[in-house]
C-alpha cells in the first residue's frame, strides 16, 4: 500500500545491532482535533536515538497522529535492547497501542474503531511472573473505562485479560495517573476507581485480573504514595 510505503521510505536501514536509547515525539501538528490531553497538538513523528549516537525518525502518514505524552521504553522480547511503545490514533478509527523498533512498527492493537476515542498506557512488565512481557492500558479511560492487558511474543500482541470499572486519565489532564510499582510482591497497577475517589490496584494471576480498593485518594499526592508502597 502507498502509505506503508511512504512510511518505510521514511525510515533508514539501521545496523543488527542497533539499540535505542531514547526517544520522543516530533512533528507537533494540529490535524486531529480530539485534544483529550489538553491542547490541540499531537505528533505526527517518532524520533529514537541509538547507543551509537545516531538517530532514526518514523513519519506517520497525514491520517495519523500520536496521542500521547510521551514514548516509553521496554524491553519487550528480552533480548536486552528496548522496544518503543506509544499511543498512535488514526483519525478516523480512534487509538491504538502500537510497538515501534529500530526499523519501524513491530505489532499493533487494533484501532478502537471511532474517531475521538483513545487509550491510556499504565505499564509493561513480566504482569504475571511467567517470563513473557505484558503491557498494560486502560481503553477509553474516560467512557468504558476497561483495564486491558497484552501480551508481547513472537512480535505480535494477544489481550489476555480484562477488568471493567477502572481508569487512569480525565480530559484535559496533562499526565496519565497511576503507573505500575513492584512493593515485594510482584507488579502491581495503581489505577482510579471510575469516580476518581480512591486508588485501585489491580494485579495480573492466572489470566485474570483481581483487583483490590486502597484507603488512599484518587489525588496526585496519593498516587505517589500508592506508587511509593505506602498504602
Amino acid at each position: 500500500m502507498r502509505r506503508a510505503a511512504l512510511l518505510a521510505a521514511a525510515l533508514l536501514a539501521a545496523p543488527a545491532a542497533a539499540e535505542i536509547v531514547s526517544a520522543r515525539y516530533a512533528l507537533p501538528t494540529p490535524r486531529y482535533d480530539h485534544g483529550v490531553l489538553g491542547d490541540a497538538i499531537e505528533w505526527g513523528a517518532l524520533e529514537v536515538r541509538l547507543a551509537d549516537g545516531t538517530g532514526r525518525r518514523i513519519v506517520l502518514p497525514d491520517t495519523r497522529v500520536f496521542e500521547d505524552t510521551a514514548p516509553r521504553l521496554a524491553d519487550l522480547d528480552g533480548d536486552g535492547a528496548p522496544e518503543v511503545i506509544a499511543v498512535e490514533t488514526d483519525l478516523e478509527r480512534g487509538a491504538r497501542l502500537s510497538v515501534y523498533g529500530v526499523d519501524g512498527l513491530i505489532a499493533a492493537t487494533p484501532f478502537i474503531g471511532t474517531r475521538h476515542r483513545w487509550l491510556a498506557p499504565v505499564g509493561a512488565a513480566d504482569l504475571d511472573g511467567d517470563g513473557q512481557m505484558e503491557i498494560a492500558i486502560v481503553d477509553r479511560p474516560h467512557l468504558a473505562r476497561i483495564l486491558r492487558v497484552w501480551r508481547f511474543e513472537a512480535g505480535r500482541l494477544t489481550e489476555i485479560a480484562s477488568a471493567e470499572g477502572l481508569t487512569n486519565h480525565r480530559i484535559g489532564d496533562r499526565a496519565i495517573s497511576g503507573g505500575l510499582r513492584d512493593c515485594g510482591t510482584g507488579p502491581e497497577l495503581v489505577l482510579a476507581s471510575p469516580d476518581w475517589s480512591r486508588i485501585i490496584l489491580a494485579r495480573l494471576r492466572d489470566g485474570r485480573i483481581d483487583t483490590r480498593a486502597t484507603s488512599l485518594p484518587a489525588t496526585p499526592a496519593g498516587f505517589r504514595t500508592a506508587l511509593g508502597c505506602r498504602d
